[in-house]
């Protein structure tokens, strides 16, 4: 049974699928709701979607890994019969994938690995913001700022209610996501900001940045909370949504409060908000490092610091963050605290 004529492959990291949310939108305005290959991680993000009819669960580093699991994933979509297949992501897999799936029109960026397989090769634009370049694939060009979105339920926002009532916290509370995958997109000094700043903290982030949520709560005592790994995704972002302000690094969290419309104070450290990952809401701010000739030193950001010295994270102080957040929170800082103090 086919369930959509239009297939979007999107199997990259949480914010990139949380940044593709506007491309599905239009293409659903288009052609109706679209299904959706994407990683067993990210498929929450997107399951009752208003613009999704499917999910797609594709384990590509666990059950369905290596050739096997491919073509067995490229089998089973071949009979749904897409007729077309819009491709965010620019790997060599994903190349693969649409041509096993027979779709007759097969779009992706010109510079993707496999794009000779491509039936429409788009010219990736240099500039601008991600969600912008991937609205190119449906040949929207820039206007205004798409804002991302996840079509939470009411039970999504129970969720997070519930578990931030049972712990007597209001809204208007600050939340912190310090963790990051890559080592050197962690700012160091989240614990001292959470003493710096008057009001209650929340911490976020998934089950492997609980360590880091318990350094925050611990500097912090009485007053902040961990909700790392204590909630699914959607519940996660509905948190958000009662926060006054986020402050996270160059990491999935920032998405998930662009999508929420939450202020964001973002900290970039070895990338910078150029690439075309950074915050664009009208009150949120970058915090960065100017001046240092090593930044940027890769896409992603690398898992220690090539030059040994990370200065771009230690050198950026609390007193800079705190700032930011007051100025868009309104909150009161506790007092000043410097690093190593």
């Amino acid at each position: 049974m086919i369930t959509s004529s239009t297939l979007v492959i999107q199997t990259a990291f949480l914010g990139d699928v949380v940044l593709t949310t506007p491309l599905l939108s239009v293409l659903a305005e288009r052609h109706g709701p679209v299904d959706v290959v994407t990683t067993p991680a990210a498929a929450p993000l997107l399951e009752g979607h208003p613009a999704v009819a499917e999910v797609v669960r594709y384990d590509k580093r666990g059950a369905d890994a290596g050739p096997g699991g491919l073509w067995r994933l490229g089998l089973l979509l071949r009979r749904r019969r897409y007729a077309r297949a819009i491709l965010p992501h620019r790997s060599l897999r994903t190349a693969v994938l649409a041509l096993l799936t027979g779709a007759t029109e097969r779009t992706g960026f010109a510079d993707a690995a496999g794009a000779v397989t491509y039936t429409s090769r788009i010219p990736r634009p240099r500039d601008g913001h991600e969600t912008d370049r991937l609205l190119a694939l449906a040949g929207v060009s820039s206007g205004r700022p798409e804002r991302p979105s996840l079509g939470l339920t009411a039970a999504d926002r129970a969720a997070a209610d519930e578990w931030l009532r049972e712990r007597g916290i209001p809204p208007g509370f600050v939340a912190l996501a310090p963790g990051s995958i890559w080592g050197t997109k962690r700012w160091p000094y989240y614990p001292e900001l959470a003493t710096a700043l008057g009001a209650p903290i929340v911490v976020v982030g998934g089950g492997d940045d609980a360590a880091l949520g318990i350094e925050v709560i611990t500097a912090a005592e009485g007053r902040s909370w961990n909700a790392a790994g204590a909630l699914g995704l959607r519940a996660s972002a509905a948190l958000l949504e009662r926060a006054s302000v986020l402050v996270t690094n160059d990491s999935a969290p920032l998405h998930f409060a662009a999508a929420m419309g939450t202020p964001v104070v973002a900290i970039f450290g070895p990338t910078v908000p150029e690439f075309g990952f950074g915050p664009r809401g009208p009150r949120d701010a970058v915090v960065q490092q100017s001046g240092l000739a090593c930044r940027p030193c890769s896409a992603h950001g690398p898992r220690v610091c090539p030059l040994g010295h990370h200065r771009c994270m230690l050198e950026l102080s609390v007193e800079r963050v705190a700032a930011a957040v007051i100025g868009i929170s309104g909150v009161e800082a506790r007092r000043a605290i410097r690093p190593g103090d």
